[in-house]
């Protein structure tokens, strides 16, 4: 379920259209740096480590280089073997397949669970890439 998850997550971050220009910082619930978004796509946790990257064309990476998924325009979320794992819809809310909802990132950078509780802050950061960061490499 945790590989469903993260690989969930990770392609969200690939619906996005715009990178952000500089490394991007984002922040659990207590304000405390987990990792940043840097303006090619890479991902990286606190300590420095690449995670993973969102690529231009859908495709999404894991840390080696291998293909993990990709997102379709329409915001479905596949895995590596194609199969639909969720979608990510243009209000930031985050549905897993069976379309329950899990998350949301709102406009300003909240991270929110299925709960609406904040659970972090990616100021900066796209949304569907901090959807991607904080459901699935934060949590």
């Amino acid at each position: 379920m945790r590989k469903y998850a993260f690989t969930l997550a990770f392609i969200i971050g690939m619906l996005m259209f715009a990178l952000p220009t500089e490394a991007q910082t984002l922040r659990n619930g207590s304000g405390s740096a987990v990792g940043k978004v840097e303006s090619d796509g890479t991902v990286r946790n606190s300590s420095g480590s690449r995670i993973g990257k969102f690529e231009s064309d859908g495709t999404v990476r894991n840390s080696s280089g291998s293909r993990i998924g990709k997102i379709e325009s329409d915001g479905t979320v596949r895995n590596g073997s194609g199969s639909s794992i969720g979608k990510v819809e243009s209000d930031g809310t985050v549905r897993n397949s069976s379309g329950s909802r899990i998350g949301k990132v709102e406009s300003d950078g909240t991270v929110r669970n299925g709960n609406g509780s904040s659970i972090g802050k990616a100021e900066g950061v796209n949304r569907k890439h901090a959807a991607a960061c904080f459901f699935f490499f934060f949590n």
